[in-house]
């Protein structure tokens, strides 16, 4: 750091002093007899501090020295309660009450605070003392291993409710994290783990600890935890292990339990009226788009990327993250359940065991989805290389209930976690669909009636079909540029009215709409779905926490589509959004759609 950053520092220093002076009483009591600046505000992995802070104009003069170390730019114009970019931690002195919307309290906090634990940072399992555990598909283990998981939950069940193994404690991480009820470290705004780029880091981690503590219970360190493979036929309906003893859960939806085949592109309360063999086949077509086509990209796949701070927050998940994974919470939760609670509902989601089978498997696709695409180095590109994904990091207690921080960058390589998953066909890499009428044919349709419509300042109400013509601003590129970037339709500025499961799919193309809307996620015009899974709960929040009204965006990759269609070169596409769920586009708006390129 050269002179003039070294001046500016000790100014804003003695500020701070003469700051502390003034605004005494503003100081925590721990601060206000000395002002004591941790060494850790000044390195950019900032620990979590498990002592009261500094308020929040101090936390934005600290920033402020800390950009002036490091160089890096910093807005001294931002709310001070807000921290630009950066990692992201959850500050464990400020987990917040939660009311269903019938005004039940729920609330997942820990009975003792954890801020007030000793942390250590996580560490990995030695290869010479533990062996590699297997995880299986659901529907294929055996009677002795279903006898050892269901004593584990029986045991984990019974622990005292304030133990951090307990199942219910358990189940409460998942309501923590995901309904934002802490707040993150150093800002006023809420941390959230789902729709974003966090959303499969966060689940590897949690069910590996569970996992752990199960493998601990029951003194079995080969242990591993099943995966339900409801991407592939075999494997798409509930296992037979989760409808008994300590594996089943009531608050499941009675048409939906076996032999009911699993719809993975779900779109609550409405069942698709399929046969099963045309379930299988819808399902598999569906995997392909979500696994393959739409997901050449990994912001496609993984969802945005969100930084620390109100400004940093986005919301646009990736692929699997909208369905299978939205779409099967709300397939299996109880349709006599207001929020479909236990699965259906953020904050319950965990009560139901089969949520960390339904979670194996969509780690399990993570891994397959690098495979696919050159492996984990290549596959993530400079896009999983940044700071502030790989050095985010959360809390959870391990099999001998300490607490321990770990960050992303933590749960990258399964060989060094010690787990990986038995090998299974992927028969959705079979199952590329095809045009619901010849590409030729549709050329020749009338294309006046693609006309584009004004979305005005308010957006558009999805209370009906919506259909525009979308200008492609590149419709001539070089092979080169195609091999290296996506084409990605966005519909931007999601507007949902209320917490409530709202689900859309979306086509290019279907210039015989009925046609397509038939055939589905098996029509190549297929090119994305949309679904929002409620929390449940709405958080009580305190004084000064920070969260901004988010709309969503939902991008869909879509050159290969183009590709099949042959509409490579055309100036235009028709899109067209059909709302499902029995009406409850009315309360859903979208400001607009567009195209964009991701390299």
């Amino acid at each position: 750091m050269d002179g003039k950053r070294w001046l500016s520092v000790v100014v804003i220093f003695f500020v701070l002093i003469l700051a502390g002076l003034f605004l005494h009483d503003d100081l925590p009591e721990a601060a206000s007899s000395s002002l004591s600046i941790p060494a850790s505000l000044f390195r950019r992995d900032q620990q979590q501090q498990t002592t009261t802070s500094l308020p929040a104009s101090f936390a934005w003069l600290m920033n402020l020295i800390q950009g002036i170390i490091t160089g890096d730019d910093v807005n001294t114009n931002s709310d001070p309660h807000t921290r630009l970019g950066g990692a992201q931690s959850p500050n464990l002195t400020t987990c917040h009450l939660s009311l269903s919307d019938a005004d039940r309290p729920v609330y997942c906090c820990p009975l003792k605070p954890e801020s007030e634990e000793p942390i250590i940072d996580f560490e990995f399992p030695s290869p010479s003392d533990e062996p590699i555990k297997i995880r299986r598909p659901a529907h294929l283990v055996d009677e002795a291993y279903i006898a050892k998981y269901t004593e584990a939950v029986h045991r984990m069940r019974r622990l005292p409710p304030d133990h951090p193994h307990n199942f219910m404690r358990q189940a409460n991480i998942h309501c923590i994290y995901c309904t934002g009820a802490y707040n993150q470290a150093n800002s006023s705004a809420l941390l959230k783990i789902h729709r974003s780029w966090f959303f499969f880091p966060w689940h590897r981690i949690f069910i590996y600890f569970h996992e752990r503590i199960l493998a601990k219970l029951i003194g079995d360190d080969t242990f591993a935890l099943p995966f339900w493979n409801w991407d592939s036929p075999e494997g798409m309906v509930i296992p037979d292990i989760y409808m008994n003893s300590s594996l089943n859960d009531v608050d499941r939806d009675l048409n939906h339990l076996p032999p009911a085949v699993t719809d993975i592109n779900f779109h609550k309360p409405v069942e698709s009226g399929l046969s099963p063999e045309a379930q299988v086949s819808s399902n598999l077509a569906f995997m392909y788009n979500q696994m393959i086509s739409g997901a050449r990209k990994p912001e496609l796949f993984m969802g945005c990327p969100s930084r620390a701070g109100v400004d940093g927050a986005c919301d646009g998940p990736g692929t699997i993250e909208l369905a299978p994974h939205n779409a099967l919470h709300s397939w299996v939760g109880s349709a006599g359940q207001p929020e479909r609670e236990d699965l259906g509902a953020f904050y319950s989601a965990a009560r139901d065991p089969i949520f960390y089978a339904h979670h194996a498997n969509i780690d399990r696709l993570w891994t397959v989805w690098e495979d696919l695409h050159g492996g984990r180095g290549v596959a993530g590109g400079e896009f999983l290389n940044d700071p502030d994904w790989l050095d985010s990091h959360f809390y959870f207690h391990d099999e001998n209930a300490r607490l321990v921080r770990v960050r992303v960058r933590d749960c990258l390589d399964l060989s060094k976690l010690r787990y990986r998953y038995e090998e299974v066909k992927h028969p959705w890499l079979d199952a590329k669909p095809k045009p619901s009428i010849p590409p030729s044919a549709a050329a020749r349709r009338n294309m006046l009636l693609w006309q584009s419509i004004d979305f005005g300042p308010t957006g558009r109400t999805l209370d009906a079909k919506l259909r525009t013509s979308v200008r492609r601003p590149r419709p001539h590129r070089t092979k080169k540029e195609m091999e290296e970037e996506e084409e990605v339709l966005v519909v931007h500025g999601i507007d949902i009215k209320k917490d409530m499961d709202v689900t859309f799919d979306v086509y290019v193309n279907a210039v015989d709409e009925a046609r397509t809307l038939e055939y589905g996620p098996k029509a190549r015009e297929f090119a994305g779905t949309f679904v929002n899974v409620r929390h449940g709960v709405r958080l009580v929040r305190r004084e000064g926490d920070s969260e901004m009204k988010m709309k969503s965006t939902l991008k869909l990759g879509i050159s290969e589509l183009l590709a099949d269609l042959e509409a490579d070169d055309d100036e235009s596409i028709l899109v067209t959004i059909v709302p499902r769920g029995g009406g409850t586009g009315v309360n859903t708006t979208v400001d607009g759609i567009r195209i964009e390129y991701i390299q």
